[in-house]
């Protein structure tokens, strides 16, 4: 009977982590096992920053919002309270698209909180 080894499914499994890695520094693109732990590491980044890009935007969006409604005298809490009470919806990242290359159509709304 042939003797079966894992041969070629070892190395398919360390060339994967190998050049997913390529272009760390040190033994971290090179040694397997230094490889692997950095590939760990660096996707457990990534799923936090994929998170943490969601409350990135959103903070620039109030922000650009109360930028606009600043300048016209109003404030980000009170209009937005004013806007719920009005029942309109519309969501903080098109507001600030609104607020920043629509000023006209961004001032009928800001009458909306007054």
């Amino acid at each position: 009977m042939v003797r079966v080894t894992a041969g070629p499914a070892t190395r398919r499994r360390h060339k994967k982590i190998l050049t997913s890695t390529k272009g760390y520094r040190a033994s971290f693109s090179r040694v397997f096992k230094m490889a692997k732990q950095a590939n760990m590491r660096a996707g457990r980044h990534a799923y936090i920053g994929r998170k943490q890009k969601k409350r990135t935007f959103r903070a620039l969006w109030i922000t650009r919002i109360s930028a606009a409604l600043r300048a016209r005298g109003l404030n980000y809490s009170t209009a937005k309270n004013k806007w719920l009470h009005a029942r309109m919806e519309i969501d903080r990242k098109n507001l600030s698209e609104i607020a920043g290359n629509y000023p006209a159509v961004f001032d009928k709304i800001v009458d909306i909180a007054r």
